[in-house]
């Protein structure tokens, strides 16, 4: 997913999330490491919906990422011009040195286009990273993730980290797409997932959200975690103020 012209998330409309933070001790990859551009091969292409691919890259010098953390991604034409985007990593940390990003096609998008229609498994691309300690789960806390559409990949990242690890603290996903077909990713969801298709079921509501706050809330509260549109983070993040989640708890990615 994209972010702002400085790579950095932005809050939803009336809502303002936490000061951004690297708390030392929770984000161990160097400075170094988060600057250097490398060399990337991709080693493979899988189709998720009809407009989003995912694309794994072989990263030689990757030093490891957090949960929800971002890298950018830079393509060089033979006549120098440049173009770069920032992408939420979707897969799970491990020391493999390959990674995971799953894109949408954007129409007329230089970069998301190059990927979807130029690129093919053994070409290479620039990546830098990973970036931001704002929107990362490290495993810490019990984490409530609310994402839509292509808001989902970073959320992924933490499903798949939780169950790599084993993890015993609560974690529940509430995904909304508009239908089966566009929902990335349809065949990972498990007893974690709660799936909203909007076209059958409407709009994500309070109902959705009803039997993770209240009294279904884990001792300690959760860390909230929000991910999609301009529009659906405004949304979510207010349906979780008015079902008593703290704001300062609530962590908000939007693109748009």
């Amino acid at each position: 997913m994209p972010y702002d012209e400085n790579g950095s998330p932005r809050g939803a409309a009336g809502f303002v999330p936490p000061t951004r933070f690297a708390v030392p001790g929770r984000i161990a990859v160097s400075e170094r490491a988060a600057s250097l551009w490398q060399r990337a091969l991709i080693t493979g292409v899988r189709g998720e919906t009809p407009r989003a691919s995912t694309f794994r890259l072989k990263v030689p010098e990757w030093e490891g990422h957090l949960p929800g953390q971002h890298l950018m991604l830079r393509l060089t034409a033979a006549d120098g011009y440049v173009a770069q985007r920032h992408y939420s990593i979707a897969s799970a940390p491990d020391d493999s040195g390959e990674i995971e990003l799953t894109l949408d096609h954007v129409i007329d998008g230089e970069v998301s286009g190059h990927l979807h229609e130029v690129a093919r498994v053994g070409d290479t691309v620039e990546v830098r990273g990973p970036l931001s300690g704002f929107f990362a789960w490290p495993g810490d806390r019990p984490a409530l993730l609310l994402g839509a559409g292509s808001g989902v990949v970073p959320l992924m990242s933490m499903v798949r980290h939780h169950r790599r690890a084993g993890l015993a603290l609560p974690l529940r996903l509430v995904v909304s797409a508009r239908t089966r077909e566009d929902l990335i990713y349809a065949d990972e969801y498990g007893e974690e997932t709660t799936v909203v298709l909007t076209r059958a079921e409407g709009r994500l509501n309070a109902g959705h959200l009803a039997p993770f706050l209240g009294a279904g809330r884990p001792e300690g509260g959760w860390e909230a975690y929000v991910c999609g549109s301009n529009g659906f983070a405004e949304h979510a993040s207010r349906l979780l103020v008015e079902g008593g989640q703290p704001v300062d708890r609530i962590r908000i990615e939007r693109f748009g």
